[in-house]
C-alpha cells in the first residue's frame, strides 16, 4: 500500500513545477504571440501607436479605441487607413473618363437639348471646369444668347473659372433670339480678347454635332484641311501662266514646251509670243504687260491720275 500511494503521490508530483518556471513558460509563450504578428510588418504599415491615436476616427473600428494585444487589427487598421488616403487624393483631382472615346459631360448640362444631338459618340458625367470635354486639350462652353441677355455677366465669370488650362477653349453659342447681331458681335471682340474660339449654332440639335465632330476627329490628322501642294515645277508654272486673263491650260503648255522656264517666257517679246500656235498678237501683248508690269504700284502717279475738282465740270 506504501509503494502503491508512494507511486501515486510520485506520478502526482510529477506534472506539478515550481511556479516560477511556470510563470516563466507563460511568459515565453504569451510574449511569443505578442511579439509576432500577423504579417509582416512594412514600411508602409502604421506602427501600433498611430494606429491607436487614428483609431478614434476610423469608421472601421468600434468603440474608437486602439486594439488589444491578441486582435489581428493591424491589416485593418492600415487597410482603412490607405483606402482613406486614396479617397482623399482622388478627390481632389480631376474627373477622368471612365472610357477614352466618350464625352465629359458637366452636371450643369443635365437636361440640355444638346446632348441629343450626341449619337455617334458616347458621353457620360464628370466634375470638371468646362461644360463639354472632347478630348485632353479641347473643352467647350455652352451660352444661350437668351440667357446671356438676361445675365451677360455669366460667361465672363465662367471664362475666369476655366482660365488656360486647356489648349482650344470653345465657346459654343446657341442662337436663339430675333435679333442676335448686336450681341454676337460683343461676344466676338471678347472672344478675339481672351483667345478663345466662337462658333454659333442655331439649333440644340446643330450645337451637339458640333461636340461629337470635335471628339470625333479628337486623334485625327490634319491633313484632310491642308492644301496638298505639288512639288513639280511644270505643274507650279503652268498654274502661275493660267492667272493671266486668256491664256488655258494649253498656251501654258505650249509656252513651257518652246521657252522652257519662265525666264525665257519672260524675256520673249510680243512677236516671238505671237508665233506660237494658238498665241495670237492680242493674247501675247496681255502676256508680255503682265510680266513686266511692277509688283507695287507707285503711289505718286496714282496720285496725279486722279481727277481735280475742276476735272469734273469736262465729265460729259
Amino acid at each position: 500500500m506504501d509503494n502503491q500511494g508512494g507511486i501515486r503521490q510520485q506520478s502526482m508530483k510529477q506534472p506539478t513545477r515550481p511556479a516560477g518556471s511556470a510563470s516563466t513558460s507563460a511568459g515565453q509563450s504569451s510574449g511569443v504571440r505578442l511579439s509576432a504578428p500577423a504579417r509582416p510588418l512594412s514600411s508602409s504599415t502604421p506602427q501600433m501607436g498611430s494606429v491607436g491615436l487614428r483609431a478614434s476616427g476610423m469608421p472601421g473600428i468600434r468603440g474608437g479605441s486602439a486594439p488589444g494585444p491578441g486582435q489581428q487589427a493591424g491589416p485593418s487598421c492600415s487597410a482603412s487607413t490607405s483606402a482613406g488616403t486614396t479617397s482623399a487624393s482622388t478627390s481632389s483631382r480631376p474627373a477622368i473618363s471612365i472610357s477614352g472615346n466618350a464625352v465629359l459631360v458637366n452636371k450643369r448640362q443635365m437636361g440640355n437639348p444638346l446632348l441629343q444631338g450626341i449619337r455617334n459618340v458616347p458621353w457620360e458625367y464628370a466634375d470638371i471646369v468646362p461644360d463639354y470635354v472632347m478630348g485632353a486639350h479641347t473643352c467647350a462652353l455652352f451660352l444661350s444668347l437668351k440667357y446671356h441677355n438676361l445675365n451677360p455677366e455669366y460667361i465672363h465669370e465662367r471664362l475666369k473659372q476655366l482660365g488656360r488650362a486647356y489648349n482650344q477653349r470653345i465657346l459654343l453659342v446657341l442662337i436663339d433670339v430675333k435679333d442676335p447681331h448686336h450681341p454676337l458681335k460683343e461676344l466676338a471682340k471678347m472672344t478675339i480678347i481672351v483667345d478663345i474660339t466662337l462658333i454659333p449654332a442655331w439649333s440644340s440639335e446643330e450645337a451637339g454635332r458640333y461636340i461629337e465632330l470635335y471628339k470625333t476627329y479628337e486623334n485625327k490628322p490634319a491633313d484632310m484641311i491642308q492644301a496638298h501642294g505639288d512639288g513639280d515645277y511644270l505643274t507650279k508654272l503652268t498654274d502661275a501662266l493660267t492667272t493671266v486673263k486668256s491664256v488655258n491650260k494649253t498656251d501654258a503648255k505650249t509656252l513651257v514646251g518652246n521657252f522652257r522656264t519662265f525666264q525665257g517666257i519672260t524675256e520673249a517679246s510680243p512677236e516671238d509670243l505671237s508665233l506660237l500656235h494658238g498665241i495670237g498678237l492680242q493674247k501675247a501683248k496681255r502676256l508680255h504687260d503682265v510680266l513686266h508690269q511692277p509688283f507695287l504700284r507707285d503711289k505718286r502717279s496714282a496720285l496725279n491720275n486722279v481727277p481735280g475738282p475742276s476735272d469734273h465740270s469736262t465729265l460729259p
